[in-house]
């Protein structure tokens, strides 16, 4: 890493530079350049011994090297690289401006097309055909081979993108994935809404949320922790087919796997259930995979997950009973199994024990996509229980790496029983924090179709399908701890 001291001086010396700029009467900022091709596009368009060729490209600069009355840089645009030839007999009076070209800067080029000796792709930038677009002032990367300091790269992700190109390639594979959703949704009938981000009442998940106050209406609220209960009066509405790629918000740890401000699909579908939903599910991640050229095979950390269909379907129960030892109606057995994983089940009810012996034992091991189907019912006020077992619900859950990718249910939709389900949910929460949402018990009293409900985590489903393995990694802006004013 570069010294601190190093680091002024540098900044210095391109400070002079800068003033030399103006002093030939430039403006080191540039202004607008049009008619720009990638650099990609041009490779691939020339063709040898065609000396008519020109192009005209602007990037930044990310490799300089000075060999007299050469110059050759490597620039480096929005999906590749291309080599900028600069010679004293070619440029003429922009010779001096080329002179003061750094690392980092910006310009833009243009001229004829030809090969090096060495064979590279070069722009042979003639007079007038230099533009600097805009002066860097601080030090790039040692030697340009990237911002390695992984906190850093994060701090300063205008500098991670294009030092790091790989970084540059996930976030565009994650913008591919997001636009493949939305076609995906919108060719099955499915319309895009939006909903509030600004609750006055924090439903459709269990989390703790973020507080903010409304000033005119001198009203708290809260950042939404889901979109579930508005989505689904939608449902009631007549909108039989919708969808949200919203944000959502938990003021909750970060980790790994958790970012308090997150990215979710969720979309619901009329006369549907969660059978309907894990269908549609793998049809949506097998479409991303094929979106950002992948096969069924995906590297992640240490595991290659195999995403060749059909996926395990696997009861809740039954993975319990086959991880921990214990059956899921032997309560004295996982309360003792939950002591020997040194899981503090005072307090807990049975079901949260059950829960907690179940994360701890059985998720860590779904490697390969596996849908976890059934639940206990007591887990979930919001999904429809089984007519065969009513003690499940019809929920499932999917996970990659023991990681949960998505969750589904076949939506409740009798009002009764889930005014019932709210009470016992509210049961012994803190007040101010949450309330029984009236107006969606109404809704449901107007009439909801039976539906099958999907979120998706968007960040998740990035991680896996380009082998990131934080979240930090997908997220461009991630939340971070404030540097302390020493380190700054």
């Amino acid at each position: 890493m570069t010294h601190p001291d190093d680091s002024g001086r540098f900044e210095q010396q391109r400070q002079e530079k800068l003033s030399q700029v103006k002093e030939l009467g430039l403006d080191p900022y540039g202004a607008r350049y049009e008619n720009v091709e990638p650099a990609e596009s041009v490779k691939a368009r020339f063709k040898d011994g065609d000396e008519s060729q020109r192009a005209r490209c602007a990037g930044r600069i990310v490799l300089l090297r000075d060999i007299g009355k050469l110059i050759f840089i490597t620039l480096r645009d929005r999906g590749g690289t291309i080599q900028i030839g600069l010679a004293k007999n070619l440029v003429g009076e922009q010779w001096r401006l080329a002179k003061l070209l750094d690392l980092g800067d910006v310009i833009g080029a243009e001229g004829s097309l030809g090969r090096t000796k060495t064979g590279e792709i070069t722009i042979w930038v003639e007079q007038n055909g230099l533009t600097l677009l805009s002066k860097c002032l601080c030090q790039p990367p040692e030697k340009f081979h990237g911002l390695a300091d992984v906190d850093q790269r994060y701090r300063q992700r205008y500098v991670d993108l294009w030092a790091n190109p790989e970084v540059m390639d996930r976030f565009r594979r994650r913008s591919e994935i997001v636009r493949t959703i939305r076609q995906f949704l919108e060719a099955r009938g499915f319309v895009e809404v939006e909903t509030p981000m600004m609750q006055a009442i924090a439903g459709g998940a269990a989390a703790k949320p973020f507080i903010t106050h409304h000033n005119s209406l001198d009203l708290d609220l809260f950042l939404r922790i889901s979109p579930e209960l508005f989505l689904k009066r939608l449902l009631v509405g007549g909108m039989e087919r919708v969808f949200e790629i919203n944000r959502n918000f938990r003021n909750e740890g970060l980790s790994r796997h958790h970012n308090p401000e997150f990215t979710m699909l969720e979309a619901y579908q009329a006369y549907g259930d969660y059978n309907v939903m894990m269908d549609l599910t793998e049809e949506l991640v097998s479409a991303c995979l094929h979106a950002v050229g992948q096969g069924t095979k995906v590297r992640f950390g240490d595991h290659e997950i195999d995403f060749t269909r059909p996926w395990r379907r696997a009861r809740y129960a039954d993975l319990l009973a086959e991880h921990s030892g214990c059956p899921i109606d032997d309560i004295k057995a996982i309360r003792a199994k939950a002591r020997q994983l040194t899981i503090d089940d005072a307090g807990l009810d049975d079901a949260m024990v059950v829960n907690e012996v179940f994360e701890a034992t059985v998720e860590e091991r779904l490697i390969n996509p596996t849908f976890v189907i059934d639940y206990p019912a007591i887990l979930c006020p919001l999904a429809k229980p089984s007519r065969k077992e009513p003690q499940y619900a019809e929920r499932f859950e999917l996970f990659v790496t023991g990681m949960e990718l998505a969750n589904a249910y076949t939506e409740l939709n009798d009002p009764a029983q889930q005014y019932e389900n709210f009470r016992h949910q509210l049961r012994g929460q803190e007040e101010s924090l949450t309330k029984m949402d009236m107006d969606y018990i109404a809704a449901l009293k107007v009439g909801m179709p039976p539906a099958g409900g999907l979120g998706i985590g968007i960040d998740r489903l990035v991680m896996v399908l380009t082998g990131a393995t934080t979240i930090r990694d997908v997220v461009l802006f991630p939340l971070l701890k404030p540097v302390a004013p020493e380190q700054s």
